[in-house]
């Protein structure tokens, strides 16, 4: 029987498992940690975006450049699949008004059961505290009994990026790599910094709703999160490439009116007033007006073209630990078309670790399952 070894216990190496494991095949799961898939876990705190239900030409735009190479794997692993996959699994799902896809219960913790059980009811052996540290073809690794050394017919690696190290993200991975086969890591769906003044302290914690985030050629209707250290949440996320990329960034505070409008309506207002109290007539939510009064005093005579782009001077990312995911890796030029490595064609590849980026919505984990089966599927073929 044929022996394939996988390194990595997330959603790519779990489902290269899958994938090898339903044909016959012998697998052994090899994870650094002292459990399996610990980021999908945390991500499913906060309710587990399996996917998005949109369509596939839509759904492909958000890999950016990475699109073409990816496009044969998300054709045989699109969202629908991703769903009854889910459903597979006893995992009801639905959807919701951002077509974003979600199992029922929002956990990852009860598929990721059904998942295990499966694995192991197809023989997957998974090996926990085993940190690889050498090898490609014959991988040696750290365990409790003392370094262990493989000679698998085929391997998958699906090690994720370096991002969360304390979940097993760490891109430690990449040493075992020659430098012309690797991108440099960067944050990917992060917070920014910002250098804030004394009385922004009080709305720290506070969600700013109902706002347009530019940078760039980006730009998205959502809301974000103003901290002490800075801004986060979904909106800054969306935009967070290009202002890696070095984008300026403004808030359009006021989407559902025009410049006109807002100008006719801050005319309306009593002039003997203060600013402050003529403001809050435009805007009635308080964490908006402190950043009008953080970004652009002293307030213009016609405040409409501030409060349609407020500029948000940003001090550089968070670190990279805390991103939700990351940039770089592992080039798509140092891979063949079935996502083996050109340098040892019975490698094969899989999962965050490759040099692909996409925004937060069901995006990351989709291309993470559909690159582990495309990988599986290979490495099946090879050894058959």
């Amino acid at each position: 029987m044929s022996h394939a070894l996988v390194i990595g216990a997330g959603p790519a190496g779990l489902m290269a498992a899958d994938r090898l494991s339903a044909v016959g095949h012998q697998v052994t799961v090899a994870e650094a940690k002292p459990s399996p898939a610990r980021k999908l876990l945390m991500a499913g705190k906060s309710g587990l975006n399996l996917t998005k239900d949109e369509p596939f030409d839509t759904f492909l735009a958000a890999y950016s450049e990475a699109a073409p190479f990816l496009r044969p794997m998300l054709q045989d692993f699109p969202p629908q699949a991703v769903m009854h996959w889910a459903e597979g699994l006893d995992q009801e799902i639905f959807i919701g008004s951002s077509k974003r896809v979600f199992p029922k219960v929002m956990k990852a913790s009860p598929l990721l059961r059904a998942w295990l059980a499966r694995l192991a009811r197809q023989g997957v052996t998974l090996r926990t505290r085993w940190r690889w540290t050498e090898g490609l073809e014959q991988p040696s690794f750290d365990t409790p009994e003392g370094v262990q050394t493989l000679n698998p017919d085929v391997v998958i690696l699906a090690c994720g990026g370096a991002s969360w190290a304390r979940l097993g993200s760490d891109g430690a991975w990449a040493e075992q790599m020659s430098k012309d086969q690797l991108t440099p890591f960067q944050p990917a769906n992060m917070g920014f910094q910002v250098s804030w003044s004394a009385h922004m302290a009080a709305h720290f914690g506070q969600p700013v709703k109902n706002v347009i985030l530019r940078a760039g050629n980006t730009q998205v209707r959502a809301e974000f999160v103003v901290s002490e250290r800075g801004i986060e949440g979904g909106g800054v996320y969306a935009v967070s490439r290009a202002l890696r990329e070095g984008a300026p960034l403004t808030l359009d505070l006021m989407p559902d009116q025009t410049a006109d409008q807002i100008a006719r309506k801050y005319a309306g207002t009593n002039p003997k007033h203060s600013t402050s109290n003529r403001l809050r007539k435009l805007l009635r939510d308080p964490v908006k007006r402190a950043l009008v009064m953080e970004f652009a005093r002293p307030l213009p005579k016609d405040p409409s073209a501030v409060l349609k782009a407020l500029p948000v001077p940003i001090a550089g990312p968070y670190p990279i630990d805390e991103a939700i995911s990351t940039a770089g890796g592992l080039r798509l030029g140092a891979l063949n078309p079935d996502l083996s490595l050109k340098s040892h064609p019975r490698v094969f590849a899989a999962g965050e670790m490759l040099d692909w980026e996409a925004p937060t919505g069901g995006y990351l984990l989709t291309a993470c399952l559909a690159t582990g089966k495309w990988a599986g599927d290979h490495a099946a073929r090879a050894l058959s």
